[in-house]
Formats: C-alpha cells, structure tokens, sequence
C-alpha cells in the first residue's frame, strides 16, 4: 500500500478539470481540500468520482462530537475513498466520525491530522501551549485516532516511523510535506522528499505545488511516483 495524491488546491471547477484533463493515460489519486470544496461544493466530488479518480477529500473536521457525527456522514454519502478529523478534537469526537462512516459507508478510510506540517515545534509550544515535544505530541494524537477506530493520521513524513514505533506498520501515514530535493520548501517547515518519505515508511505522499505548479505537472507527478512507489 503506497500512492502519490495529488493536492488539487485550485479554486474553481475549470481550473482542476483542466488540470486532470492533462492525464490521459492514468487516473491519479487526487486530494480535494477546503478551498476548492467550499467554492464548488459537493458536486466538484461527484465530478472528479465519476471520472475514475480515487478521492481524498480534506475537510479536517473539528466540533462537538455530534456535530462532527452528522457532518461526517454527508460527507461518507459522497462515496470518498479517503477524509479526515483532527486528532485534536478528542477520542470521542473522533469515535463519532468513524461511527458515521461505518454507518454509511465504510469504504471510506477516516484519518485523523496530528499537526500540520506548517506547525514548527516552537509555535506548538508557544502559541498553542502544548509543552510536549512535537514528536511525543505526534505519537500520543496517533494512538488517541487508533483507540477512536481510525485508519491512521496524517503527520510529516518525518514521523511516519514514530507514529508505526507506537501504532504498528499498518496504521496509515499520510504525509504532506514533500517536496523534490531541488526545490524550496515554501511554507512548510517539516518536509522530505519522496525516495526519503518511502525509506522513512510513510504509506501515502500528499503533493501539491511541486506537481500543480509544475512547468509539466503529467512528468513531474510521474517522477513522484517513480521515486516513492518505484515504479
């Protein structure tokens, strides 16, 4: 089990579908995340589903837990293969998420965010006042979204092996953060490329601009697939 997802971060319907329109000879899977969500709505991910592509759609819900339950099972009727929490919401916010899916659709895989790959340890610490070290945080949210039934987290590449120290190596990480040895790190602050992700262990790399932004994003996505998967 191991996939590139293309990070679909347009804003609008014509943007992404002329993207996608440039593959012609494979269905990437694709992750669709709250800009491109909340300007096209709901049936950007029919569209994009009917079209073959496998869906990871990022909406890093976080509420009471009833509100979380009600909003997750929308989402499962949209038939995604992949969608997301954030751990921070708690065991049992998290269990009323996983119960959603299962009572709709349990295809889908439920992940949970542990901290965002543009959250260095310092602004954990001292705007957010979480005192542990990021990486004891990043375990510790790991195995809550693993007690909750989940899947697995999405976490930087960089602590992909920690979270499967503690969770085992079949708990997903799904890793945003990468980027090609030769190219700046925009505003992530914990990134890998990915030869070092797939070596670290992380099961899925999200990519965005290195593909999107990319002169031919089809040879640059391929290259991503070739370093990570190996094929």
């Amino acid at each position: 089990m191991r996939d590139v997802i293309i990070a679909c971060d347009f804003s609008t319907k014509e943007q992404t579908l002329a993207f996608l329109d440039q593959f012609t000879t494979v269905k990437p899977f694709v992750k669709i995340g709250m800009e491109l969500y909340y300007a096209e709505g709901p049936d950007m991910v029919r569209e994009i589903k009917a079209r073959g592509h496998k869906i990871f759609l990022d909406l890093k819900l976080h509420d009471i837990p009833n509100t979380v339950y009600k909003a997750m099972k929308n989402v499962a009727k949209l038939g995604v293969d992949m969608t997301n929490v954030h751990a921070a919401g708690t065991i049992e916010m998290m269990k009323a998420a996983q119960k959603a899916i299962d009572e709709v659709n349990p295809e889908t895989k439920l992940i949970a965010v542990t901290q965002l790959t543009s959250t260095s340890e310092q602004m954990m610490q001292e705007e957010l006042w979480i005192n542990h070290p990021i990486n004891d945080t990043v375990q510790h949210y790991a195995k809550n979204a693993q007690k909750a039934g989940l899947a697995g987290v999405v976490c930087s590449p960089l602590e992909a092996h920690l979270v499967q120290e503690v969770c085992g190596e079949d708990f997903m990480t799904v890793t945003p953060g990468i980027r090609f040895d030769d190219a700046s790190k925009g505003d992530q602050k914990r990134v890998t490329t990915p030869a070092m992700a797939k070596e670290i262990g992380s099961h899925f790399i999200v990519v965005g601009r290195p593909i999107t932004a990319a002169e031919d994003p089809v040879a640059a996505y391929q290259r991503c697939v070739k370093e990570f998967v190996g094929e």
